[in-house]
C-alpha cells in the first residue's frame, strides 16, 4: 500500500531530482490505489493550479492503467476516446506525461504520483526518481 511515509520518500527524492536538474519550482502529489490523496507538496513560488494539475495527471494513469505517457498519446490519436475519459472522470484527468504509476517488483499497483511545474518530461523525470528512490517500479506508460 502506499502510505504516508512512502509517499514522502517519493516526494523528497522527486523534489532532489528536480534541484540537481535546476527546474522550475514543482508540485507532486501521490495518490493511492483507489485514486485518493496521501500527500501533495509544493515548492515555494510554484504556479496556481500546479497540484490540481500533479493529481490530475496521476489520477489520469490510475484510471487507465498505465502512465500518462500512454494517455497523452491516446490523445493525439483517439481525442474522442480521451475526450470521453475526462467526461467520465469529471474532468479530473490531465493526459499529459509526468503521471506515473507506482507499482511493486511483481507488477501491483500500489497508486500514482504526479508532477507539475516545468516540462512534462522532466516531470515525468522527477517523478521516476522518486518511485525508485522509494525502491518501487515506475511505469511512464512508455
Amino acid at each position: 500500500m502506499l502510505t504516508l511515509s512512502v509517499a514522502r520518500t517519493i516526494i523528497d527524492a522527486a523534489f532532489d531530482r528536480a534541484a540537481n536538474l535546476g527546474l522550475k519550482p514543482l508540485a507532486i502529489a501521490c495518490l493511492d490505489g483507489g485514486g485518493h490523496l496521501v500527500a501533495c507538496l509544493r515548492q515555494d513560488t510554484y504556479a496556481i493550479l500546479r497540484s490540481e494539475i500533479a493529481i490530475g495527471k496521476a489520477y489520469g494513469a490510475l484510471a487507465v492503467g498505465q502512465g500518462s505517457r500512454w494517455l497523452a498519446a491516446a490523445a493525439m490519436e483517439r481525442p474522442q476516446f480521451v475526450a470521453a475519459l475526462s467526461d467520465l472522470s469529471g474532468g479530473k484527468l490531465v493526459p499529459v506525461p509526468g503521471g506515473v504509476l507506482v507499482k511493486t517488483a511483481d507488477g501491483v499497483v500500489l497508486g500514482a504520483v504526479g508532477v507539475s511545474g516545468d516540462t512534462s518530461d522532466n516531470d515525468e523525470i522527477c517523478a521516476v526518481a522518486g518511485i525508485t528512490a522509494a525502491g518501487l517500479v515506475a511505469d511512464t506508460g512508455a
